[in-house]
């Protein structure tokens, strides 16, 4: 899969992040879910990478590890 842009918004999940992409693509217009990367649990993935009105978002579901909190990331491709 080839993305136009290298730079993405990166939203951090508890669980859930599967469902959340895709009530956000369903609810903007010009969105669609992109990839999905599982760790062993099809129903909640690693990572969802989608595209969110056109801009491109990413969601990583990283379990309770870490605290939540409301900051975001951004991740950088560095390969093609």
């Amino acid at each position: 899969m080839e993305f136009k842009s290298k730079v993405r918004t990166c939203l951090w999940f508890e669980k859930g992040g599967r469902e959340a992409a895709e009530f956000y693509v369903s609810v903007i217009p010009d969105s669609t879910i992109d990839n999905v990367l599982e760790h062993g649990n099809a129903e909640d993935p690693m990572v969802v990478e989608f595209t969110l009105a056109g801009a491109p978002m990413m969601i990583l579901t990283a379990g309770s590890h870490y605290k939540l909190t409301p900051a975001a990331s951004i991740s950088v491709l560095t390969m093609d």
